[in-house]
């Protein structure tokens, strides 16, 4: 299989610095997620650009992460789930959620977990939800617009999801105290 490099902001493609320069400014580091999709410019500017505008949904920060960790789990992404992990943790997000969306399984708040079930129906069916499984995130308090964020968050997870299937980043320094293994996490029934 093809070995990927990880860019710095020095050694990226040009197409690929302002986006590497953004998140190290962000972030104060390049990870190595980010800094092996430089290799392909239009990748890393889509995902940065992307995150960017997933931020501006009418979500909180932790609604949000559990749409993105939902399909981290799904798409069995283990360097996903430890970054968004440590994002949970620096948000100050609930142990419960953070364990449950570890392990596939239900969230305390029921609001909440219509929001990962309705995210796992997404993922699992491709886009096609019923009437009903719409309705039931409706019911729950979110909106018309909720479903169709959904639909965003999932297509930006493919996106890293996918990538790392194929490029294997390491695991920052920064993320290894969260790292996840799909084999002992518990799965949902």
């Amino acid at each position: 299989m093809a070995d990927y490099s990880q860019h710095t902001v020095e050694t990226a493609p040009e197409g690929a610095k302002p986006a590497l320069q953004a998140i190290k400014g962000k972030i104060g580091f390049v990870p190595n997620l980010m800094a092996t999709m430089a290799e392909a410019p239009v990748l890393v500017e889509s995902y940065m650009t992307m995150m960017g505008i997933f931020e501006k949904a009418d979500l909180t920060p932790t609604e949000r992460e559990i749409i993105l960790m939902t399909n981290n789990r799904l798409n069995g992404c283990t360097y996903c789930m430890a970054a968004h992990t440590a994002a949970l943790k620096l948000a100050r997000a609930d142990e419960g959620v953070i364990e449950a969306l570890r392990s596939g399984t239900s969230i305390a708040d029921p609001k909440l977990e219509a929001l990962r079930t309705f995210a796992v129906t997404i993922n699992e069916n491709r886009g096609w939800a019923t009437e009903e499984q719409v309705d039931a995130l409706i019911n729950a308090g979110y909106t018309k617009q909720t479903v169709l964020e959904v639909i965003a968050g999932t297509a930006l997870k493919v996106l890293s999801n996918y990538t790392t299937h194929i490029v294997h980043p390491p695991l920052d320094k920064a993320f290894e105290p969260m790292a996840w293994d799909p084999e002992t996490a518990t799965a949902a029934a």
